[in-house]
């Protein structure tokens, strides 16, 4: 395929993530790029995992808006590097904030983003994914070794969600997004 033929054209595939900002996403995104050269994707949590829409995505959109309105901004801490045995990705999971984001998830996976995911959800930031088998064991302790160095906070606010759509060749495109104030910011 023609590297320029799929590069901005969405498929049916959505998610709601909260990007990480500042010295630990910049750190979390090095070590993504260390673990999976070429992966551009920016720090985040999942809160709705990729999923396909039976809807428009605006009219998706409008339906997650309003049970976003009223949620207050929530501290998350980030735990020690793992590893999910049956996918083999590589993440960080949450140690302060995971019983907000599963009570999120619970609340906003129905409708016209409901979905019934092939994992129980589980809140964390992914390092690495998609890698061969054999190299897993190395780039965990790769992993874990980067995540000792980092000294700052291992925490943040969050305190805005944003609506993504996937493109034939796998960026993530921002559609819309809300501060958990209810301010609305869109692109």
């Amino acid at each position: 395929m023609d590297e320029q033929r799929g590069r901005g054209i969405g498929i049916n595939s959505y998610a709601l993530v909260a990007y990480l900002s500042g010295p630990l996403a910049e750190f979390l995104d090095t070590i993504r790029e260390r673990l999976a050269p070429g992966c551009v994707a920016r720090a985040h949590i999942t809160v709705l995992p990729p999923r396909p829409i039976a809807s428009t995505a605006e009219s998706a959109w409008k339906e997650i808006l309003p049970q976003l309105q009223d949620l207050s901004p929530f501290e998350v801490e980030l735990d020690d590097v793992q590893v999910f045995r049956e996918s083999q990705v590589i993440y960080i999971a949450v140690k302060t904030g995971r019983t907000e984001l599963e009570d999120l998830h619970r609340a906003l996976n129905h409708g016209q983003v409901a979905f019934g995911e092939p994992f129980p959800y589980h809140p964390h930031i992914t390092l690495a994914q998609e890698l061969i088998s054999e190299t897993v064991p190395a780039s965990l302790e790769q992993a874990r070794l980067l995540w000792k160095e980092f000294s700052r906070p291992r925490s943040f606010v969050l305190d805005r969600l944003t609506f993504v759509q996937n493109t034939l060749d796998n960026q993530w495109m921002d559609l819309a997004a809300t501060d958990l104030t209810g301010q609305i910011i869109s692109r």
